[in-house]
């Protein structure tokens, strides 16, 4: 469900639905991961004893949308959202998300716009914001109602 309200979030601010897909699918990952919090991602020896001998180095583009950011990448003059070194594609938002939802992904998909075409700008452009008054309002109430779609169909 965060995935489905993020990208049309970004479909709403003005993202093509590709990278709408992208965007949505990769904050689905991040707050999974930052729920958990981020346990098992330690650096390993050899690598840390490394890092003081390299260069600055810039390898991630970060791209800001409002106050919030995600790491991005281009791959054939298309925009991507990354965690680590994987693209989040829209080949992964079908397999991940859209299949999820079956048959009634697209009744989903357009609530999901509907209720972001609710909100002003303002509030989809503020990562707390979004958090507070679009996504947790309505966590339960859509994760049982289209639990129920889906299981109908």
């Amino acid at each position: 469900m965060m995935a489905l309200l993020q990208a049309a979030r970004a479909k709403r601010l003005g993202f093509s639905v590709v990278e709408a897909k992208s965007w949505g699918l990769n904050r689905a990952i991040f707050y999974a991961a930052a729920k958990r919090g981020f346990k098992g991602k330690k650096i390993p020896s050899r690598i840390s004893e490394e890092i003081p001998k390299k260069p600055v180095e810039k390898r991630k583009t970060a791209y800001y949308l409002g106050d919030e950011m995600a790491y991005s990448s281009k791959k054939g003059g298309r925009l991507y959202f990354t965690i680590g070194e994987t693209l989040q594609t829209e080949g992964d938002f079908e397999l991940q998300i859209m299949r999820r939802f079956g048959s009634i992904y697209s009744k989903a998909w357009k609530e999901a716009l509907q209720i972001v075409s609710q909100y002003p700008r303002e509030i989809l452009l503020s990562q707390k914001n979004f958090f507070q008054e679009v996504y947790r309002p309505r966590r339960d109430e859509l994760a049982s109602k289209w639990t129920e779609m889906t299981e109908k169909n």
